[in-house]
């Protein structure tokens, strides 16, 4: 999300996660001012291989309720991190995934990261709007729950109802670029149709990012 005018359209629908961008080179990167959203609404500040200074003081200034770490950020980072916010919020790593990932690379993280995040690898770090062969989630070997990304749309809705007829442990999922106008500025009549149609496919348990 980007302009706060769409950011409130977009907050009326209450998604569970609004997502803002953190890293400059990014064409949906944030710098303006968050208007006041419904609590129930947690805001994710997305960060590419940011300092951990940096992601404190986003943090502070825009009351985040959750970090997503779409960078190499390590264990060790993501542990020290964990160490210095509060309990409340919550960190999700983000993992590129082709048909040759390696799932064994998950469990390191598995104590420092409250969600993982699953995203087409691209030549960006995300936002490349191109799904994966969601067949290589046969291969979780995790019980840690996951934010399905990638170029979701409308179309891929009943694939998600697939994966969630499985034991896979998907809790969100990710929406953004095919449901944009331009970068940062979301269709609101498009996202009230995900809405609508995540209700009816989704268990109650399950969220939606936008």
């Amino acid at each position: 999300m980007k302009y706060p005018d769409n950011i409130l359209e977009v907050g009326s629908l209450l998604p569970d996660y609004m997502g803002f961008i953190f890293w400059e080179k990014s064409a949906r990167y944030f710098d303006g001012v968050i208007p006041d959203l419904p609590k129930s609404i947690k805001k994710v500040g997305v960060f590419v291989n940011a300092t951990q200074d940096e992601i404190l003081e986003k943090i502070i200034k825009y009351d985040l309720q959750a970090v997503q770490l779409h960078g190499q950020e390590s264990v060790n980072f993501c542990q020290d991190l964990k160490n210095e916010i509060d309990d409340s919020i919550e960190i999700i790593k983000v993992f590129s995934v082709d048909d040759a990932f390696d799932f064994e690379v998950l469990k390191p993280f598995e104590v420092v990261c409250d969600y993982f995040l699953f995203d087409t690898k691209g030549k960006l770090p995300g936002g490349n709007g191109t799904t994966f062969d969601w067949k290589v989630l046969e291969k979780y070997p995790s019980s840690k729950p996951f934010f399905l990304s990638g170029g979701i749309g409308i179309e891929e809705m009943d694939a998600v109802n697939e994966i969630l007829k499985t034991n896979l442990p998907l809790y969100a999922i990710d929406v953004n670029s095919k449901f944009e106008i331009e970068p940062g500025l979301k269709n609101i009549e498009l996202c009230r149709n995900i809405r609508r149609d995540a209700l009816q496919c989704v268990s109650i348990d399950n969220k939606i990012k936008k």
